[in-house]
This record gives structure tokens, C-alpha cells and sequence, in this order.
């Protein structure tokens, strides 16, 4: 295994590492009893393993099975993806909860006694009583008359500065819930709402099934790749003895100069390019194999074909 490829592995694991705690957490927090979060959590692991596992699992099926599973796969994503959100939204609560209670409290103003809606309505009975005490006509005891009417107009004022006192209130706690419900939210979720046009929580919500969605097709891209096939040379690699002496040999003991001039077209002298390929085989740069000898002469499938068929005669003759 190369070095490359056991990166990506190991980048794999830790994606699905990440993505089943994830899962896990979801699950934990989904559910109320013991048991509920024990089947919550299994259903979340099983599905993150299938979307990322499923796609290389199935890379040479027949089309009919690959079609299945595609629909499967999908299915799983968008129920990981589901779970992840919930786990996002979750976490977002509880940070917002540990920054309210990061900041000194602030407590509420207490509405103590009547509401709003009580005093205007005596409010507007003091109203009519005035109004109708104004329509009578003072005949004998006008005295009484007027003092009932300051009377009146004082519980009017009382009325008056009483409504004051509870919208005033009713302000200070709006700005307190205000404040609380800024610390609540994301500041970064507050500030792309407010430049979007949307509202926290549909921020939140897409954010969280980004997320999930990135980190699902993370982990499904580098299982593929990480467990993708790769072709295997199976034959032996060729290592001669004595290279200089075999190429020496090469055009009396192998009588197809001709046939190795034509499958090798524009290499220049071919015995030389043979003795130079048996040497860097000979001092371990590289593998008398196909793919080998194509990296590092640079020359097409045909031509490291014809030189390692070449090689191998010479090994022989030697």
C-alpha cells in the first residue's frame, strides 16, 4: 500500500469516526428512555456506514443491482444528513444557553398587580362618568357636582400614570428577551439572516443539512477512492545477473533484432536503451514490470511491453 493511499484511508476513517459521533450524539438526544437512545443510536450508526461504505461496495455489480443500490444510497444520506442537522441545531441551542448564562443576569422587570388591559378599561369608565357628569346641569348643589368631577379627573390621572408605569415595564422586558434571544443565536447565523432576509432559525436549519451534507460526501468520495481497485502486475520481476554481458549477447542468442526495431519505432539505438533499462532494473530503481518501465522510460503501453519481453529474453539467453 502506498503512501498515498494509506493517507486517504486514514483521512476516511476519521470522516466516518467524526460522522458516527455525530450519529451517535443524535441519536442520544433523540430519544427519551435508555432503550429509545440505544435503537436511536444503532439506526444512525448503521446508516452513516451504508452511505459511506455502499457506493465502493457495489462499484462492479451488475447495473440492476447498482441501480438499487443508488436508491438506498440516497435514502441513507438524507437520513444521516437528518440526523446530523438535528445534532447542529441541538449543539446551537446549547451554546446559545451557555452564553446567556456567561453574562451577568439581568432580571426582569415584575408586573406586579393589574395588566395593561385592566386599566384602560376602568380608564375609559372614568372617561364616560366624567362625560356624563359634565352633561348634567348644576341646578342646586353645584359643589358636590365639581367635586366629583376632580375626583374624577384625579383617578383619570392616577388611571393614566398607572398605563405609564406597565408600558415602561413592558419595554424593559422586551429589551431583556431581546437581548437574551441575540445571545441565544449565532452571532455569524445572526448577521447572514439579517443579509439574506431570512430568519434565524431557517438560517440555522440550512447550515446544519450543509454540513452534514459536505461531511457525508466527504467520507463516500474517499471510501471510493480509498478502497478503489487497482490492476496488479503479476508477473515476476526480472532482475538480470549480469546485464552488460547479456545485452552483448542479445543479438546472437535472440535472432528478432527486426521484430524489436518495429515494435520500438524512434527510440534511437535500441541495444542501448536495453542495456540502460537492464541497469536501472539491475541497481533496484525500479521493477522489470509494464508499469514500470512506463514511468520511468515515459513511452507507451506497447513499447514497455516489446522492451520487457526483451528483457526477459535476455535473461534466458543468459
Amino acid at each position: 500500500m502506498t503512501t498515498a493511499r494509506r493517507g486517504v484511508l486514514l483521512l476516511a476513517a476519521c470522516t466516518s469516526a467524526t460522522a458516527v459521533c455525530l450519529s451517535v450524539l443524535a441519536g442520544w438526544q433523540r430519544g427519551g428512555t435508555l432503550p429509545e437512545r440505544l435503537v436511536w443510536t444503532a439506526i444512525g450508526v448503521v446508516l452513516v456506514a451504508t452511505a459511506h461504505l455502499l457506493p465502493a461496495f457495489v462499484r462492479q455489480s451488475r447495473p440492476v443491482v447498482r441501480g438499487v443500490a443508488g436508491v438506498l444510497w440516497l435514502a441513507c444520506m438524507a437520513s444521516a444528513c437528518y440526523g446530523h442537522a438535528t445534532f447542529f441545531l441541538l449543539a446551537q441551542r446549547h451554546a446559545g444557553e451557555l452564553r446567556v448564562a456567561a453574562v451577568a443576569p439581568v432580571t426582569a422587570v415584575v408586573t406586579a398587580g393589574r395588566g395593561l388591559t385592566d386599566v384602560m378599561g376602568e380608564r375609559a369608565g372614568v372617561i364616560a362618568r366624567l362625560a356624563a357628569l359634565a352633561a348634567r346641569r348644576c341646578v342646586a348643589d353645584c359643589t358636590q357636582i365639581e367635586s366629583r368631577r376632580v375626583a374624577l379627573v384625579v383617578e383619570l390621572d392616577a388611571l393614566d400614570a398607572e398605563a405609564s408605569e406597565i408600558r415602561r415595564r413592558q419595554v424593559a422586558n422586551d429589551r431583556i428577551e431581546s437581548r437574551r434571544d441575540a445571545l441565544v443565536a449565532d452571532p455569524v447565523t445572526t448577521r447572514l439572516g439579517a443579509l439574506l432576509g431570512a430568519t434565524t432559525a431557517s438560517i440555522d436549519l440550512l447550515s446544519g443539512l450543509t454540513f452534514a451534507a459536505v461531511l457525508e460526501s466527504v467520507a463516500c468520495l474517499l471510501w471510493s477512492v480509498a478502497l478503489e481497485p487497482h490492476p496488479v502486475d503479476t508477473a515476476p520481476p526480472l532482475t538480470p545477473a549480469q546485464p552488460a554481458a547479456a545485452v552483448s549477447r542479445a543479438p546472437d542468442s535472440v535472432n528478432q533484432p527486426e521484430v524489436a526495431a518495429s515494435a520500438l519505432p524512434g527510440l534511437g539505438d535500441h541495444q542501448s536503451q536495453l542495456a540502460r533499462l537492464a541497469q536501472d532494473i539491475a541497481a533496484g530503481h525500479l521493477r522489470a514490470t509494464v508499469a514500470d518501465i512506463r514511468r520511468h522510460l515515459g513511452c507507451s503501453q506497447s513499447r514497455a511491453i516489446a522492451l520487457r519481453r526483451q528483457l526477459e529474453q535476455q535473461d534466458r539467453a543468459a
